[in-house]
């Protein structure tokens, strides 16, 4: 870490919704242990989010994504920006480039692969030499799941020796709502199609973040019975990016999990024709579009957010066909309590913890690993097991 930095860690966007989650809960894990702001566009809103969290006398930074100097002054002022302020494909390029340049570290919470792709064409080099560490997706999509794979990799290293050929991913609860900004995300994503037709292919690729194709995956665009988990299950929404992180994951780490390796998530919706009722309904819902769906800068309320959980198996297969299983849970909703302490924890591992670590744009698994997981487990109300 930089100690001339005259703060650890500047959240951005610390006024919506999921930037006060990330003060709130900054406030009460660490208060003057670390040195930390908040910043923002609007002096009055980050003012109201200090009283409101608890936040005591943290300094605020006047900042905006269209204003380049602002920014500028933002991140030479900080060893990493905690941004929430998406859709990043709208909002994010100005701090990317920003942080990049100016070797500034960088945690998202990113669910929009064809802005990613476009970041590390246009940003990789800067960043590895400037010694900026860049880290996307680091809420629910993908933390659990980048770092669940990982998981299950080294078990079955450990016991067979090599990594499994396949593993699979399977949602077998998740009670919260999705975020406003996920929603927003996913809409800027379809509109961008309009201008830009090319970046389907990028969208539909998993291997569009890794920087080299690799073998045909598992569909999951359909239900249907899995025979190894023994039902039905379903698309799951949020595989279309956490299943690029993975194989990002994978190529950034040497292909520490094969270069024919098989990935695919899908959503365990029951057994026998409930079981299959069920996978049919959810492959039929839109969860990102309707009346329920929160607005950017909204959100469900503090006992909804502590009412949530979910859980998360990986069943990692071997080449004679045995099984390894592992799981990943966690104690508040998703989309909003467990996402705002996984971003931080994020951010503070990349700093205090990856020392060893050099300049450029990587993964939360590929970045961090088992040192964000101890950090998970310890503070963020994550648990990871073998099973």
């Amino acid at each position: 870490m930089n100690n001339e930095k005259e703060f650890s860690l500047v959240v951005f966007g610390a006024s919506g919704f999921t930037g006060r989650l990330v003060a709130e809960y900054l406030a009460a894990q660490y208060g003057d242990n670390l040195k930390w702001a908040m910043a923002g566009r609007n002096e009055e809103k980050l003012k109201s989010v200090i009283e409101e969290v608890g936040a005591g006398d943290v300094p605020l930074i006047i900042a905006d994504s269209d204003d380049e100097a602002s920014l500028k002054n933002m991140v030479a002022r900080a060893d990493v920006v905690l941004t929430t302020t998406g859709p990043y494909q709208l909002y994010g390029e100005g701090l990317f480039k920003a942080c990049a340049e100016a070797g500034t570290h960088y945690v998202d919470l990113c669910g929009e692969p064809g802005w990613m792709y476009d970041m590390i064409g246009k940003y990789q080099d800067t960043a590895s030499k400037s010694g900026a560490r860049l880290v996307f997706s680091c809420g629910f999509d993908s933390v659990p799941f980048d770092l669940g794979v990982q998981y299950v990799q080294k078990a079955a290293i450990g016991k067979w020796g090599e990594p499994a050929g396949r593993v699979r991913c399977r949602v077998r609860a998740m009670n919260g709502e999705f975020s406003g900004g996920t929603a927003a995300s996913f809409k800027a994503t379809v509109k961008s199609l309009e201008t830009r037709p090319e970046l389907f292919n990028v969208l539909i690729d998993p291997f569009c973040l890794a920087g080299k194709a690799g073998p045909e995956q598992p569909a999951d665009n359909k239900p249907y019975e899995d025979d190894v988990l023994g039902a039905w299950v379903a698309p799951f929404i949020m595989a279309a990016i956490n299943t690029k992180n993975v194989h990002r994951s994978n190529a950034l780490m040497g292909y520490a999990y094969g270069e024919n390796f098989l990935y695919d998530e899908m959503m365990v919706a029951g057994v026998g024709d409930e079981g299959k009722a069920v996978a049919e309904f959810v492959a039929k819902a839109s969860p990102l579009e309707g009346e329920n769906v929160p607005q950017p800068g909204e959100g469900p309320s503090k006992e909804k957010r502590e009412a949530g959980n979910y859980d998360v198996l990986f069943l990692a297969e071997g080449a004679d066909g045995a099984i390894l299983k592992a799981s990943v849970k966690g104690d508040m909703d998703p989309g909003y309590g467990s996402t705002s302490k996984m971003i931080a924890e994020s951010a503070l591992c990349l700093v205090q913890d990856c020392g060893d670590l050099g300049g450029g744009i990587y993964t939360v698994a590929s970045a961090m690993g088992d040192r964000l997981v101890t950090r998970l487990e310890a503070n963020a109300g994550l648990t990871f097991n073998m099973e």
